[in-house]
């Protein structure tokens, strides 16, 4: 679910479900390079904010929420000058982002992103130079509250897709309303390809008509489905029967989007030098205005001048991934990379209003995929790009259980007789990385390979699992509760990583939340994962976690370490014992239904 930063007198103030009850502030951290604060406390909380000027600040308190330790500063380098953390009074505490003498904040610009009632990020926009637009101080400031369904600035009316048609050239995506920005992916295996439409919903019942392809066009399945994010998207994915075929998406005159087989062949990946491109301008095209690589050559960022289209995918031919952004026009210089650089692009004019971008990765490098970071940057994620870069994660296709100590005789016991289904709940996913820590680790990847292991164990040994996401989609809290819940789950097993301040690499180990009837499941699995990982123990513990609060069978919610940490992120990056985390809990998970 996502919040705007708003005025009051546009919004009333948004109150979450549930008693207050005391929290305690887990971890805070301020990605500079994002200009993103992200914040974790141990139970729901409403933060509530203020920018104040002279010296420009924003004022973040967090009501009912204890600190636990003591106050803390970060400084920083450019417009933000600090970030403190302290307990204002013994009921709030307030984090301060400072910025420097002369520099200023849009408050309209300043977004609030409510993962889940105890995660949250704020993004802030870029510091200004130049005196405030509102000059107050202390005591008083320009107070902004938080909203459910506060709406984003669009000046395009609403897109709706009402349909998915098979045509004798591909699909055609019927939509309705304002002109559809589309984003596509083809994965590198060329099996899968997404088509997600930005700010559209799905027309009433169009959820459920899902095209029969009869295998034309070498497509399997076609999927619609409707992402809980905010702003909405929806999503249309087409699954292969092989991988031999290259699809494009693109936008037709009568505002349609079009899927179609097949795809250029890219330009030779050399160059003598820099390439001087432009065009002349066109009020009607977004500029593309800058290519370049950054954050230590682990990113390839493409900067335009406003929000644009675009799509993406492996050509399998050249091994090259492109980019293709719609109506857009080249403009500035592509820098010259030397052979030391993790890839090697080019860019070129593909039509009168098609901007293509080839990348071809060096030997080693891992080419991820394309996220909007801002509304006008596109970044390409590269990995093995340098030495601190996250080397993927790999996934053990048929995972084994490794020896234990104590519990069973080192195999995994088998559940009993009756029937059981177990829903596992991989945390985060989509543009939702959960945790960042050392080394650039995700949460977010982390979890589903773990889940995905203890899902394929729990088969194994005849008990049904059904897992919340399989990808690297974004699903909203109560979707996966409700799939628990469709499925009349015996258990609930929600998987995440924790994380604190990346200055405490000293803190690692396990935690283990329930909220109700999930204790005994709670401290069965936890210490099968003591016993079977020899990790650091931070107890089982009872918490308000929306999954947990919201479920109807024993849940739990488990905290597989911390990637801040420096033991954890180091065996959580180690595909072995991301294999032997996974079989800990399937061994609890089982130990524990035996025992029903």
């Amino acid at each position: 679910m996502k919040f705007q930063w708003l005025l009051p007198s546009f919004l009333s103030v948004f109150l979450l479900a549930g008693a207050a009850e005391a929290a305690r502030l887990q971890s805070w951290r301020f990605d500079a390079s994002e200009n993103r604060l992200y914040i974790t406390t141990d139970g729901g909380v409403q933060p509530k904010a203020q920018l104040i000027f002279n010296p420009t600040r924003l004022v973040i308190d967090l009501p009912g929420t204890s600190l636990g330790s003591p106050s803390t500063s970060k400084p920083l380098s450019g417009a933000i000058e600090s970030v403190r953390v302290g307990q204002f009074d013994n009921n709030t505490t307030r984090i301060v982002v400072e910025l420097r003498d002369g520099f200023t904040l849009d408050p309209q610009q300043v977004k609030f992103r409510g993962i889940s009632p105890s995660e949250w990020t704020v993004d802030l926009p870029a510091p200004m130079r130049g005196p405030s637009q509102n000059p107050i101080s202390e005591p008083g400031g320009e107070r902004l509250s938080v909203e459910s369904s506060a709406p984003t600035a669009q000046s395009a009316e609403e897109t709706v897709v009402q349909n998915v048609q098979l045509t004798a050239d591909g699909f055609l995506v019927r939509t309705a309303g304002g002109r559809p920005q589309i984003n596509f992916e083809q994965s590198r295996a060329g099996d899968i390809a997404t088509l997600d439409i930005e700010g559209a919903t799905l027309a009433p019942g169009a959820g459920g008509q899902q095209p029969q392809t009869n295998g034309k066009h070498g497509v399997d399945k076609v999927e619609v489905r409707q992402l809980p994010t905010d702003p909405p998207v929806t999503r249309v994915t087409l699954r292969m029967k092989g991988s031999n075929t290259q699809w494009r998406a693109s936008v037709s005159n009568s505002g349609s989007v079009v899927l179609s087989p097949g795809g250029a062949s890219p330009p030779i990946l050399t160059r003598s030098g820099p390439i001087a491109v432009g065009r002349p301008e066109r009020g009607t095209l977004a500029r593309v205005q800058s290519i370049d690589l950054a954050s230590n050559g682990t990113q390839l960022v493409v900067r335009t001048d406003r929000q644009v289209s675009y799509t993406s995918g492996w050509d399998q031919a050249s091994k090259s991934y492109w980019i293709r952004v719609a109506s857009s026009s080249l403009a500035g210089q592509i820098p010259q990379l030397d052979a030391s650089s993790p890839v090697s692009f080019t860019a070129s004019q593909e039509d009168a209003d098609t901007v293509v971008i080839w990348v071809q990765p060096r030997s080693g490098v891992q080419v991820g995929r394309v996220t909007r970071t801002s509304p006008q940057v596109l970044s390409l994620q590269l990995r093995g790009a340098n030495a601190s870069a996250q080397p993927p994660l790999t996934r053990d296709s048929n995972p084994q259980p490794l020896p234990r100590r104590t519990i069973g005789s080192g195999d995994l016991p088998q559940a009993s007789n009756r029937r059981f289904v177990v829903a596992i709940d991989p945390g985060h996913g989509g543009r939702d990385p959960g945790a960042v820590g050392i080394r650039g680790i995700q949460e977010k990847e982390i979890v589903l390979d773990i889940s995905y292991q203890v899902a394929r164990l729990l088969e194994q040994q005849g008990v049904q699992a059904v897992m919340t996401r399989t990808d690297d989609s974004e699903i909203d809290l109560q979707p996966r509760v409700s799939l628990a819940e469709r499925v009349n789950a015996t258990l609930f097993v929600s998987i995440h990583a924790n994380a604190i301040n990346m200055s405490r690499p000293d803190i690692n180990g396990i935690e283990t939340y329930y909220f109700d009837n999930g204790k005994d499941l709670a401290r069965v699995i936890h210490a099968s994962i003591l016993d079977g990982t020899g990790a650091a123990d931070r107890r089982v513990r009872q918490a308000r976690f929306y999954v947990l609060r919201k479920s109807s069978m024993p849940s739990v919610l488990l905290e597989v370490g911390f990637v801040t940490g420096a033991e954890d992120a180091a065996k959580l990056s180690d595909p072995a014992y991301r294999s032997q985390m996974a079989a800990s809990i399937a061994r609890g998970i089982l130990v524990y239904l035996q025992q029903r």
